[in-house]
């Protein structure tokens, strides 16, 4: 820790600046009372503000997809690179892959990271790698079906298509028994659907451009209690989004890391505006790591409605308690002329489910009402009616509540 702090001093100007008269952490208590690192710096210095080497030592550059601003750069060293492949190997070993099995890799390659970090992983592990990529579902399929593929990474949303057109076409994969999903918000009630309908054991990854990519923490799947974060090369704090203070061990907060042997772009005490809580409890998997709980949701991703502060998650955890309603669901946030907030979630039940779906309405918006404290108007379609997605992350808020403003 104190050697990143010299670092960051000494090569990063936004860091000079900031810990200007600033003594290195003694403990972890000093380090607290450190300044945070956001998500706006990477956009006020794009592109390479925030290198701590000189340029031609990089021998990588991926980005988020910037759709809200600048892009956020996330650069590698040749060191970069090497850690990374090792926690990506760690995270494909918790989900249960090994050495000399295959694992199909099917996020998106290029900029993102998700697609060639993995790979890279899987390499390391030692697992012969099908790389993929997002999209193109029927070659996903045929690719499941003729070769031994053990795991497949993609996210959440992808994994449910697959399993959707396996089960419509009546076919099903040659050796599948593993699924590590990740790059959007999902619950473990997903979860359990997914093992269902596809017949894997499915474990929740995280990582962001701004640490490393995909290899922050892994769930382990021997557990499925939580994810290991590999504090060797990232240590997390959770705070109190409100006033940056620490919150005790066990409680809801925002996640905040630092990168203790990034070396191209190292951070000090980002605030990922992720809402978990810490866990340092001992794992029945044996890892010593501390874990975090499945993501809340994001800070800002929490939506307000009528003064009331609702996650999608909840939404989400809500919709899938009912067996007669499929995972596809789109929340839809509207304010009619001024007055209150109109909040519309759709979601469509299930092909074997049948039934009056009026009575299925009212217990569905009776629970959401005693969950989320306010009142939700449910529509009931029919199934494959919302659209899915094959490439990139699945949209289902939809907040209508500032157009025409």
């Amino acid at each position: 820790m104190q050697a990143l702090f010299a670092r960051l001093k000494t090569n990063v100007a936004l860091y000079r600046e900031r810990l200007e008269g600033r003594q290195p952490p003694r403990s972890l208590d000093e380090l607290q009372k450190l300044p945070f690192t956001k998500k706006s710096d990477f956009r006020d210095t794009y592109p390479l503000g925030l290198l701590a080497v000189e340029p031609e030592k990089l021998r990588r550059i991926h980005a988020s997809s910037g759709t809200t601003g600048n892009p956020t750069i996330g650069a590698y060293t040749d060191l970069d690179l090497k850690i990374w492949g090792e926690v990506a190997a760690r995270c494909l070993a918790a989900a249960g892959v090994r050495t000399g099995e295959m694992f199909q890799v099917a996020w998106g390659y290029g900029l993102f990271t998700g697609g060639l970090g993995m790979h890279v992983g899987a390499e390391r592990l030692g697992a012969c790698v099908v790389p993929a990529s997002s999209g193109n579902t029927a070659r996903q399929m045929q690719l499941l079906e003729s070769l031994p593929v053990v795991g497949i990474g993609c996210t959440p949303s992808y994994a449910l298509l697959l399993a959707e057109r396996f089960s419509a076409e009546k076919r099903k994969p040659k050796a599948l028994r593993i699924a590590v999903c990740g790059a959007e918000a999902w619950t473990t009630e997903m979860r359990s659907e997914l093992e269902r309908l596809l017949g894997v054991t499915a474990t929740n990854i995280y990582g962001l451009t701004e640490i490393i990519g995909p290899g922050v923490a892994q769930e382990c799947a021997e557990a499925k209690a939580g994810l290991h974060v590999f504090e060797d090369h990232f240590l997390p704090e959770i705070i109190d989004s409100s006033n940056g203070k620490p919150v005790p061990d066990g409680q809801l907060g925002e996640l905040v890391l630092t990168t203790l042997t990034r070396d191209a772009m190292p951070v000090l005490r980002y605030r990922t505006g992720d809402i978990t809580r810490i866990n340092r409890k001992a794992c029945s998997c044996g890892r010593t790591h501390a874990r975090i709980d499945w993501l809340l949701g994001r800070a800002d991703d929490m939506l307000t409605v009528r003064g009331v502060n609702v996650f999608p998650t909840a939404i989400e955890e809500v919709l899938l308690s009912f067996s007669e309603l499929t995972p596809q669901y789109r929340i839809i946030l509207e304010r009619p002329h001024g007055g209150l907030d109109k909040l519309t979630v759709e979601v469509e039940h299930a092909l074997e489910a049948h039934g009056d779906h009026t009575k299925l309405r009212t217990a569905i918006e009776r629970k959401l009402d005693e969950t989320l404290a306010v009142s939700v108007d449910v529509h009931i379609l029919a199934p494959m009616t919302i659209e899915r997605v094959e490439v990139g992350k699945v949209k289902r808020v939809f907040d209508n509540r500032t157009i025409g403003k």
